[in-house]
């Protein structure tokens, strides 16, 4: 994990490899490189087409493309641009970053870039959560081309195997040229699989990977809370508190990570529609840069509820 301070800006950024540069090595084909503010909300734009050379790492890639501040010796980032960690508003902010969706288990300078992967870097406040292990915002990824350089077979576990949410999202995976073997729930957890849970929150609550979400961001990064019997679904802001509360035909795509097990992608919801609505989200459009995403009736909710 990497961390380091900032203030806000606008918009939201991925920058493609169009340059090539010097190095022993191959140049990582087909990176992309992203850096926003509160958990994705705003951008820190880049000053031109993306920067790289042979044999990259994490660090090396961003101070190619931004001005970056380190400190630890050089193996954390401190700012970017000018934006700093420490203490705003009397919370805690910092970098950090994630390649393909998956939290970094090690500093950048110490994590190298692969062909394809999708480097995230983002500023927010981590009072409520010290680690948001894994984020929907990378979607194809990690489905496509896993992380650490390693790909991971995939299933989709649904509640229904036959019914519409379960073919939208083996159309979706497959469409992004990825194969998934499809399962009933309740096959049980395995760490070199990336699962997808598909199913309403009282189908999916019992699975190993979707029962810290019931604990809250603390444990499984997700700013959301269920209600015991699933019938509403609170969303937080990043200090935890409760700004909307969703019923009928809530949904939620989001991901988690168990240990340094694959992550678990749970598409579900307060009843069948929400599980419909999240199913349809199950796409780059809809995901892309946010850490998890409620859908209402009304429209799509990133999540934690940042004030604009």
């Amino acid at each position: 994990m990497a961390r380091a301070s900032i203030a806000a800006l606008g918009g939201v950024l991925a920058i493609s490899i169009s340059s090539c540069g010097i190095g022993a090595g191959d140049v990582p084909s087909a990176v992309t490189l992203t850096v926003t503010q509160e958990f994705g909300a705003h951008a820190v734009r880049s000053s031109g087409p993306l920067k790289l050379a042979g044999q990259e790492t994490v660090m090396r890639m961003l101070t190619r493309n931004y001005t970056v501040g380190t400190r630890y010796g050089g193996g954390f980032v401190q700012s970017i641009d000018g934006h700093a960690g420490g203490e705003e508003a009397g919370q805690r902010v910092d970098w950090f970053f994630y390649v393909n969706g998956v939290e970094a288990t090690k500093g950048a300078a110490a994590t190298d870039v692969h062909a394809g992967d999708h480097v995230w870097w983002d500023r927010h406040d981590w009072s409520q959560a010290e680690s948001v292990p894994a984020v929907v915002g990378s979607f194809p990824e990690p489905f496509l081309n896993g992380y650490g350089g390693k790909r991971y077979p995939v299933r989709i576990e649904c509640a229904s195997v036959a019914g519409s949410a379960c073919k939208t999202v083996t159309a979706r995976l497959r469409h992004a040229g990825v194969p998934a073997a499809i399962a009933a729930l309740g096959g049980g957890s395995e760490p070199e699989v990336l699962r997808v849970l598909v199913g309403p929150w009282r189908s999916v609550t019992s699975d190993p990977g979707a029962q810290s979400l019931k604990d809250g961001p603390g444990t499984s990064g997700v700013y959301v809370r269920f209600a015991p019997d699933g019938s509403t679904l609170a969303l937080l802001d990043p200090h935890g508190q409760t700004v909307r509360t969703l019923s009928a035909g809530a949904g939620l795509v989001a991901a988690t990570r168990v240990a340094e097990g694959a992550p678990v992608w749970v598409l579900t919801g307060t009843d069948e529609a929400g599980v419909q609505r999240a199913a349809q989200a199950f796409q780059t459009s809809t995901l892309a840069n946010h850490f998890a995403l409620a859908l209402a009736p009304q429209g799509a909710v990133p999540v934690p509820v940042v004030a604009p």
